[in-house]
């Protein structure tokens, strides 16, 4: 004849080490991460608009080309293609991202544009 034992009662499975993992985690992450520093946009964007004379100038920023009015063109004749279009360098410029276009190439984009002498650029989605 065999006889059952009595049962036992089950414990209950403890949170703290997986609180303890949890906090750990937060603290490596917090530890690890770099907070950025702040950077501002080389040119002055033009907020609200302004007003817009002359032929259209859209810039689109992709991740390897630049268009300029549906055109492409390539980076270093920016400047003679827009020369055209401008009546001064203060005229404004459209710039839209396409394709997954970094705001690193955009920024870099702005950068050449006031290295040669443009002043007023919107950014556009």
């Amino acid at each position: 004849m065999f006889v059952d034992a009595p049962a036992r009662p089950r414990r209950k499975p403890s949170l703290t080490p997986m609180i303890d993992v949890v906090f750990l985690l937060l603290v490596f992450f917090m530890l690890a991460s770099r907070f950025g520093v702040d950077a501002v946009l080389p040119l002055p964007l033009a907020a609200g608009g302004g007003e817009y004379t002359g032929p259209p100038r859209l810039i689109d920023v992709a991740p390897e080309a630049l268009y300029l009015n549906g055109r492409p063109v390539a980076e270093a004749a920016l400047d003679a293609a827009l020369a055209p279009l401008m009546e001064t360098r203060t005229d404004m410029l459209i710039l839209r991202g396409r394709d997954g276009a970094t705001l690193q190439r955009i920024v870099s984009l702005t950068e050449q544009l006031k290295a040669a002498g443009y002043t007023s650029v919107v950014l556009v989605e």
